[in-house]
């Protein structure tokens, strides 16, 4: 390792240095423009990062592996790998494009509320870098903790119990991870420090990848990883505190939550779950996938009944993550990668959709569908971006969701034709709520409260026409994010054979 800094410590460094300065601002403009900065910076360096993907030539530029707790054999260990890399991207596109769409919004205490913001980024940021097991676990904590604080300090009016319900779970989850994390590192061999120190066991997760565990051991410890990654994934019956909490939460809390933390979970799978506990995936898969599609299909037909459009866009972000740990576990290279590629578009899409409900909630004042209508009139450019984003979150053609979902599909009818015909039912049921809810909140006749609705102001356009930009660019052309995720698909299936 050199003595410059690398890109996963300017990844982290960066907004954690933003949220930390965020708490000494009075002044909400300096705030907003602060964060701001900070996000753009992070998102050209992970822009960088593209330009450095050979491991060959640039190694030490996308690692770093410093000696952090050296007698417990912990290492501050981060780097970039195709997968990391795609949800470090979307982590930096996600933020700047979240304060620029709320960046007229009201929101008291703002300095304390976008540093908490930039602290959740930078957690985030450690975990889609993390390679030793205490890292991924320190930084996992890291995300959650601000969000915690801002879901009950600046939800709605029942924010508490959305919150503690949040809590609950999350916390129970997390807890059974660090059970596993700790007996599989008691189940690891010894390790040697350069000094000549020598450490009993490793959090390192080539130390995991060798632990000695009896397949009896591997399962109980398979369960104890998949649960906190299935709730903060969520899938079905893990779901439940999620559309409260979204429903409850500040939109753009809302955001960094449907669009990235939920991403945690699937990259838990992909980085530890499955190779490190490769004997128990191929045990309990098909279980998870029939788990999975029944979440598809239950949270679509609740989707179809709302008339809250948050939890609307809530249940529907459920069908889609269960159609994404579906295909995950079909485990073959064409439903590993379309998970892969899907991971980041739908991080856009969604982004996208709560963007265009925070803007009918502050405009309007309400969330409930039968209370809306005749949009269309009043925000024709709302209106536009709008049926391009919702289009893209049920995978026309030619936007940037097809390609995964058409990679999903067939590796999951590869694995199981039953299975795809199933999950199937998502993509018309996704259609059904979708043009619904586009037909009775923007179509119509206008009412007492949409009548005297403006259009979207210049930086709500700017926040969704780069939005739809990117939804048309990677529709058109999705092979560069393919490419990134080829290798990575690759290297995790090694492990099942």
């Amino acid at each position: 390792m050199g003595s410059y800094i690398t890109f996963p410590e300017l990844l982290i460094l960066i907004p954690l240095l933003g949220g930390i300065l965020s708490f000494s601002f009075k002044n909400d403009g300096l705030a907003k423009t602060s964060a701001l900065v900070f996000s753009l910076a992070v998102l050209t360096v992970s822009v960088a990062t593209l330009f450095f993907t050979d491991d060959s030539k640039y190694l030490l530029y996308n690692n770093v592996n410093y000696l952090w707790l050296k007698y417990l054999g912990a290492n501050y260990y981060i780097g970039l790998d195709g997968t990391g890399r795609l949800l470090t991207l979307l982590t930096a596109i996600g933020f700047p494009l979240i304060f620029i769409s709320s960046w007229k919004s009201e929101i008291k205490n703002l300095p304390a509320f976008l540093g908490l913001m930039l602290l959740s980024q930078a957690g985030l940021m450690g975990v889609f870098c993390a390679y030793d097991a205490l890292t991924f676990y320190f930084f996992w904590e890291l995300a959650l903790i601000p969000v915690y604080f801002l879901c009950s300090k600046w939800g709605s009016e029942r924010r508490i119990q959305a919150t503690f319900k949040f809590f609950v779970y999350t916390f129970i989850g997390s807890l059974l991870m660090l059970i596993g994390i700790i007996y599989l590192y008691l189940h690891t061999d010894a390790r040697t420090f350069e000094d000549g120190t020598v450490a009993a066991h490793s959090f390192s997760l080539s130390s995991f990848l060798n632990a000695s565990i009896s397949p009896t051991e591997q399962y109980t410890l398979f369960i104890l990883f998949f649960l906190a990654f299935a709730i903060k994934m969520p899938i079905f019956p893990f779901h439940t505190w999620q559309p409260e909490a979204y429903d409850q939460s500040p939109t753009p809390v809302t955001m960094v939550l449907s669009g990235i933390m939920v991403k945690m979970g699937l990259f838990g799978v992909i980085r530890w779950l499955i190779p490190v506990f490769p004997a128990a995936t191929l045990q309990f898969k098909n279980i998870i996938i029939i788990l999975s599609i029944i979440g598809i299909v239950y949270a679509s037909c609740l989707a179809i009944v709302q008339d809250n459009v948050k939890r609307l866009v809530a249940y529907s972000s459920i069908a889609h993550i269960g159609l994404m740990c579906a295909a995950l576990f079909a485990v073959n290279q064409t439903s590993v990668q379309g998970v892969m590629l899907q991971m980041f578009n739908h991080g856009i899409n969604i982004i996208g959709m709560w963007v265009v409900v925070d803007l009918i909630e502050r405009k309007t004042g309400v969330k409930k569908i039968s209370e809306l209508g005749g949009i269309a009139q009043q925000a024709p450019a709302l209106t536009i971006l709008l049926v391009i984003i919702a289009l893209a979150n049920i995978a026309l053609p030619l936007t940037n969701a097809f390609a995964g979902e058409f990679l999903m599909f067939s590796g999951l009818y590869n694995y199981n034709p039953w299975y795809a015909l199933a999950a199937g039912l998502g993509i018309i049921l996704s259609a059904v709520y979708t043009l619904n809810m586009i037909q009775k909140i923007f179509y119509g006749n206008t009412n007492s409260v949409t009548g005297l609705l403006k259009d979207i102001s210049l930086n709500e356009k700017i926040a969704l026409a780069l939005i739809v930009g990117i939804i048309f660019v990677f529709g058109v052309y999705p092979q560069p994010l393919i490419d990134l995720t080829k290798e990575a698909a690759g290297s995790l299936l090694v492990r099942l054979r």
